[in-house]
């Protein structure tokens, strides 16, 4: 385990009770409430200094609501010092009411993530309209978190292309293709678009790609191995992606096999990947 101080850059917290997510309707092991009880209770031993919390997919009525019932969350556990909420981009122009709001809310929103992986066309960043609101993000002070699967790693690549002023981090490397142990095509696809200075890397939601019953640390490992490569000590960040990895990882063992396919790394650089990166990206102060 790392002995320093920790940020968690992809932390979730619900309760499907209060929020309408649809999407947890068919997972019963998520489906109930995860608040900072149960996060204490899954990172006990770990020195986390620092959360960052991604939004969790409320029905889209829900999303300012979201960013607002975090803020107040961040006034009694000062450990969260960002938020990553959802924003409607693919309306363009327009999204800006939203993005206005979003930061009236509070300084702790830090960023916007309007994930598109399960969008039934690989090119729907692609939209005009969808491209314009990801280029406005940089006018409010917001990063991009992008949420993919590898196969609309082409199309992302486009996007970033076209939004050199945007700061943009990939979520979970890019969701490849772990459990059937295939490189190809994401292995290219991350090395183009870690060519991009403006997109950093998140090495996060890994085990929730592989096998959640059988995966070994062999498994993640050349994935590792290539976003080091590809991006570089100066743009990568640990992320838990909890509780959703809770499927097919505690937290502990995540951290310790993270830790384990990193052992080679320079003090400095594991300090950059568990957090200094981390801080620098999302503007978490000292």
């Amino acid at each position: 385990m790392p002995n320093f101080p920790i940020i968690d850059t992809h932390v979730h917290l619900w309760d499907p009770h209060h929020f309408r997510m649809f999407w947890l309707d068919d997972l019963p092991l998520l489906n109930k409430p995860y608040s900072l009880a149960e996060y204490n209770e899954h990172t006990q031993g770990i020195p986390i200094e620092a959360l960052v919390y991604l939004q969790v997919e409320v029905a889209p009525p829900y999303a300012l609501l979201e960013a607002r019932w975090i803020a107040e969350l961040a006034q009694r556990d000062p450990r969260i010092k960002g938020i990553v909420a959802w924003a409607p981009l693919e309306y363009g122009e327009q999204a800006r009411a939203f993005l206005a709001a979003l930061k009236d809310v509070s300084p702790l929103v830090k960023g916007i993530r309007r994930i598109v992986q399960s969008e039934p066309d690989d090119n729907f960043c692609l939209q005009p309209r969808f491209v314009r609101g990801t280029q406005i993000l940089a006018e409010y002070g917001f990063t991009s978190d992008i949420c993919i699967n590898y196969r609309q790693l082409p199309a992302t690549i486009k996007l970033v292309r076209q939004c050199p002023d945007t700061e943009f981090i990939l979520d979970h490397i890019g969701k490849a293709d772990i459990k059937s142990g295939n490189l190809d095509p994401w292995r290219a696809g991350i090395s183009e678009l870690a060519s991009f200075p403006n997109v950093i890397c998140k090495i996060s939601g890994m085990v929730t790609e592989a096998d959640h019953q059988k995966w070994t640390n062999d498994d993640l490992a050349p994935y590792v191995a290539h976003v080091l490569e590809a991006f570089g000590e100066d743009r990568v960040a640990y992320g838990g992606d909890w509780p959703v990895a809770f499927q097919a990882s505690t937290y502990p063992r995540w951290v310790a096999t993270l830790d384990q396919l990193t052992a080679h790394l320079s003090t400095p650089a594991k300090h950059k990947l568990w957090a200094e990166n981390a801080r620098r990206f999302y503007r978490l102060g000292a």
